[in-house]
């Protein structure tokens, strides 16, 4: 294994930051049918019958990241890497790709799904960027994390935005068999207290998310300097699509090391201010604190929601 200097580490990021910008440029017409609707329609059982999919935000995630998994194999493939799931539900990341050449060349790829807030025109519902906990302090950390966060070449978040569907079509409860998979005539109007639709083909059920667009950052770059929750140490994003698609982050002006520097030391460092001591916890405090005024004027102000 060969340790990566600076300069190689820049290099193998750049390459692999255009192949996966490359890559999702592709990946709307494997999720998404003619009408901009997601082509999954629901779960099957053994009897052909499809129970339709609930829009829980955690629900929706998981089964697009499962849905995409084969084209992201196919990728890591093509690109000569290896992919290493994490080992817990929780670790970061959710993709560690390590080249087959050199398994010193490490990226870390988070997928992030995101849903167009209907009342916030302009804006997703935000997400969050892994920890500023343990393993991201401690850069040679194994604690939470697949590799040590110092390991890593670069930080990436896959992204997937998407509109919900307005709900009229859709019903949870709802129990669906579709004659073009076999016609049952003589299946029961209920299955407990869920009724039973049929329909004539597989397009025909609602879907419930639509309009995909996919897009790729560095994770750095969507970062805001706001925690994601508030009871746990999560790095928070910026929420409004149009700078999520153009990696415009409030660090984005700033770099990647006053990024590191700043989580490192988010609700740590305290300083005076008009005789008080407050906890830093803003970036422009933090640039206050290290005396960088000039700093202060590459901040990219984050886009509040404003309904409309």
């Amino acid at each position: 294994m060969t340790k990566l200097n600076k300069l190689k580490r820049e290099e193998v990021k750049r390459s692999f930051s255009a192949a996966l910008h490359t890559f999702v440029n592709s990946l709307t017409e494997h999720v998404s049918a003619e009408d901009g609707g997601w082509t999954v329609k629901g779960f099957i059982d053994i009897y052909k019958n499809i129970y339709t999919i609930s829009s829980d935000t955690k629900i929706v995630s998981k089964i697009l990241e499962i849905h995409l998994f084969p084209q992201i194999l196919q990728f890591a493939e093509e690109n000569n890497f290896s992919i290493v799931l994490a080992e817990s539900q929780n670790w970061y990341p959710d993709l560690s790709f390590v080249s087959k050449e050199n398994s010193a060349i490490k990226f870390a790829v988070d997928i992030k799904t995101i849903y167009r807030d209907p009342d916030f025109s302009g804006h997703g519902n935000g997400f969050t960027l892994g920890s500023h906990g343990t393993y991201f302090k401690d850069r040679t950390s194994t604690k939470n994390i697949q590799f040590p966060y110092g390991e890593y070449a670069g930080h990436f978040c896959l992204g997937i935005i998407y509109t919900r569907s307005d709900g009229k079509d859709l019903d949870e409860t709802e129990i669906i068999t579709v004659r073009e998979l076999d016609d049952k005539t003589d299946m029961p109007q209920r299955i407990g207290q869920r009724k039973i639709t049929k329909v004539e083909n597989l397009r025909s059920i609602a879907s419930v998310i639509k309009d995909f667009q996919f897009f790729v950052c560095e994770k750095w770059q969507l970062a805001s300097d706001r925690q994601g929750s508030h009871n746990t140490a999560n790095i928070g994003s910026i929420t409004y699509i149009e700078d999520i698609l153009k990696g415009n982050g409030v660090f984005a002006k700033l770099g990647e090391d006053c990024f590191d520097e700043y989580w490192m030391n988010y609700g740590l460092t305290t300083m005076k201010r008009k005789g008080k001591t407050i906890t830093i916890n803003r970036l422009e405090d933090f640039l206050d604190f290290k005396g960088s005024q000039k700093l202060k004027d590459l901040i990219i102000p984050m886009i509040t929601k404003k309904k409309g």
